[in-house]
């Protein structure tokens, strides 16, 4: 197949931000707060182009310790984020947040990169940042998810563990469409990309199930172990405006 991949020019490059105005018009139409919209973009814009240049030379070092620091944000970043809608309690939750995240994506991240890859050397910067970023992510999106359900189903006057089950369900509801639609409605972004850029299908349908299970492991592992890790504080967070 071919190996190379097609060079996106900037001008082409900005057709694509069409869709996401249309969005933020919606919002403004429909009298709703259309700049967080637009700041989501801009800072995806600006994050992208600085992690660009920095992953550049990431993947020219090889340098342990710079992967190892670049995992310790990642995981810090994921656990604030992730709590993002828990204005109140976000600071007392944050330490539980963090620890669900990195033990159930650390714990995967080495299964898929010393297990399934067998990586030479162990922190290969070009295999173990995107897959991390694939797993603390998902992992963040599962905890935010859990943890705004678990309010509002305290809030109705459920008990703790109702409560944590329905949470648990709902955190899981993106991923595990996802497993339902893979090939058959979508083609996810990892098999995308390796297609692309030339790579037999049959070797990336590997790839991607590898990936979709490691995504779908650390995310209930993650919102599970949060959901029991916040358990003294249930009745905090019922009274979380």
């Amino acid at each position: 197949m071919n190996s190379s991949i097609q060079l996106i020019p900037f001008l082409n490059l900005a057709l694509a931000f069409i869709p996401a105005i249309a969005v933020v018009v919606i919002y403004h139409r429909w009298s709703l707060d259309f700049r967080d919209a637009i700041y989501a973009i801009s800072r995806m814009l600006g994050q992208l182009l600085l992690v660009g240049y920095f992953l550049a030379y990431i993947f020219e070092s090889e340098n342990a310790y710079v992967v190892l620091m670049v995992l310790a944000v990642m995981v810090l970043a994921s656990s604030w984020i992730a709590l993002r809608l828990m204005k109140l309690e976000r600071k007392g939750l944050f330490l539980k947040a963090f620890s669900a995240i990195l033990i159930s994506g650390g714990l995967t991240l080495i299964l898929i990169t010393q297990g399934v890859l067998d990586l030479t050397p162990w922190y290969t910067p070009r295999y173990l940042i995107p897959l991390a970023g694939m797993i603390f992510s998902q992992a963040m999106n599962s905890v935010s998810l859990a943890s705004e359900r678990m309010r509002a189903e305290l809030d109705r006057g459920a008990d703790y563990t109702t409560a944590r089950g329905v949470a648990l369900r709902a955190s899981l509801i993106p991923i595990t469409n996802s497993l339902f639609a893979v090939g058959l409605v979508s083609l996810p972004g990892m098999m995308t990309g390796q297609i692309l850029s030339g790579i037999s299908p049959l070797i990336a349908v590997r790839y991607q199930i590898m990936v979709m299970c490691m995504v779908f492991g650390a995310s209930g592992m993650a919102s599970a172990g949060f959901l029991v890790l916040i358990k003294p504080k249930a009745a905090e967070i019922k009274n979380m405006a």
